[in-house]
């Protein structure tokens, strides 16, 4: 392909510079800073889709120092030589001027003015007048860009999907493919976060302590509320991602989820999301009527928490703490049989400690890189010591009530020889003294429950555990 000094290079922007779509970035931004203005977006639709976009680009100011820029595309621009390179988007004007900005090296870009949505046929029109017929190439990627492509001198796409690329090589010659990056399948179940699934065997724990985990009812049913909680951490994990995109894109790890990364379509999370919570209530629909009354709260809460609660310093730990109990009581309620007192007691102390190691962890991070706070977060690099001291007084106060249980008639009611409970205290108290120890020398992952599963002295300890309450029982 031969290129010229006087033909320009034009290039689309959603989807095709950046791995997303920025106007559901917008969105997003405005739900994640002012969600009671989203009742706003079908007034501002009514007076057509430039319009929306100008005014979430009033209310919002995205972060386009950290967009999934496509690296081919970029090194495209870089290797034009010195003909013109042009940004053209759908996008409002406000949010390519700062995209351009940001790359450098634009001599023009377009995008929509509040009036007129600078896509397909009225795209077409700006390129060709501003540099007449098949004087521009053309780099896209989505069925809009099928009115484009024909005006252009060169027809070069970048990341369109299989039908898109299909019609448009019935339509012209294809000049250039930048082929679309593989792996969708993979990155939609990382999105799903199965390795967080360990979590909901806490729906377990209610039938181990009640010693009727072998019951094929109580198995069934504890089976089926494992299941719906998965499906439902799934959708709240999605939805969380989608509102975390830009803390995420700061964080030097969780930037690569498929979201944050631009491996996934946001509009398909926003579908994926709900569904996964609706077939979660599907499967509790199965089981007694308090259980789906547990989820919901699960749920509701999560959801919140995602919105709104874990920008709030201390109350978000405490929630963290809450869902964690919750599971146990959702199992507790599937069987059904009581749940102790004593035990969720154990549970949300022991829980809150693990949450504020998680805190731990991500300040003392903010504070190493000389950061000033976490983003998406309410904590600050001051915060680091009563975090600390916090999570220590949690920890000691679950080994106070685990001793207070161990003593009870409860447990001399459940278990033949309770005196063997008491190793349980020593292994407790070993293993939150490690995972404290390593938080405070900057070794701990961001998430204590997901280390304790890979850290063999943790399954070690988790393995002394299960002997301990087998020997009592």
């Amino acid at each position: 392909m031969q290129d010229h000094d006087d033909v320009a290079l034009c290039v689309d922007l959603d989807g095709t510079l950046v791995h997303t779509d920025l106007l559901h970035e917008s969105v997003l931004a405005l739900l994640r800073c002012n969600p009671a203005c989203l009742f706003l977006l079908p007034v501002w639709l009514l007076r057509g889709k430039a319009h929306l976009k100008r005014e979430l680009a009033r209310r919002v100011r995205l972060d386009v120092t950290r967009l999934p820029y496509d690296a081919r595309v970029l090194a495209l621009l870089r290797d034009a030589g010195a003909r013109p390179r042009v940004l053209c988007s759908a996008s409002d004007q406000q949010v390519v001027d700062a995209v351009a900005a940001h790359v450098g090296g634009f001599d023009a870009a377009f995008g929509s003015d509040g009036e007129t949505n600078l896509a397909g046929e009225r795209k077409a029109a700006v390129l060709v007048a501003r540099y007449d017929e098949r004087g521009f190439d053309y780099v896209g990627d989505a069925a809009a860009d099928l009115a484009v492509w024909p005006h252009a001198r060169h027809a070069i796409a970048a990341n369109a999907s299989p039908g898109v690329l299909a019609r448009l090589r019935r339509a012209r010659a294809v000049d250039a493919v930048i082929e679309r990056r593989a792996g969708a399948w993979r990155a939609a179940l990382r999105a799903l976060r199965p390795h967080q699934w360990s979590k909901n065997l806490l729906v377990f724990v209610a039938a181990v302590a009640a010693h009727r985990i072998f019951e094929p009812d109580a198995l069934y049913a504890a089976s089926l509320a494992f299941v719906a909680f998965c499906l439902c951490a799934s959708g709240a994990y999605v939805f969380n991602d989608l509102i975390d995109l830009d803390a995420d894109r700061r964080h030097p790890r969780k930037r690569a989820r498929p979201f944050a990364a631009g491996r996934l379509p946001i509009a398909g999370g926003l579908v994926a999301a709900p569904l996964l919570v609706l077939a979660a209530f599907a499967l509790a629909s199965l089981l007694p009527s308090r259980f789906m009354l547990v989820l919901g709260l699960y749920a509701a809460t999560t959801f919140a928490y995602s919105l709104l609660l874990k920008r709030v310093v201390l109350v978000d730990v405490i929630v963290l703490a809450a869902l964690y109990t919750l599971r146990i009581v959702a199992g507790a309620v599937a069987i059904p049989v009581e749940a102790s007192g004593w035990f969720l007691a154990f549970a949300m102390c022991l829980f809150l400690s693990l949450a504020l190691v998680k805190r731990y962890a991500e300040v003392q991070r903010v504070a190493a890189s000389a950061q000033e706070s976490v983003a998406g977060r309410g904590y600050r690099a001051a915060h680091l010591s009563w975090i600390g001291s916090f999570g220590a007084v949690a920890a000691g106060t679950s080994l106070l009530v685990l001793a207070l249980y161990v003593d009870s008639t409860k447990s001399a009611a459940l278990y033949r020889q309770p005196h063997w409970l008491w190793l349980l205290l020593p292994l407790l108290g070993c293993w939150l003294w490690r995972v404290w120890t390593l938080a405070r020398r900057g070794r701990m992952h961001d998430d204590p429950v997901v280390f304790a599963l890979t850290d063999v002295p943790s399954l070690a300890v988790l393995a002394g555990f299960v002997a301990t309450v087998a020997m009592a029982a």
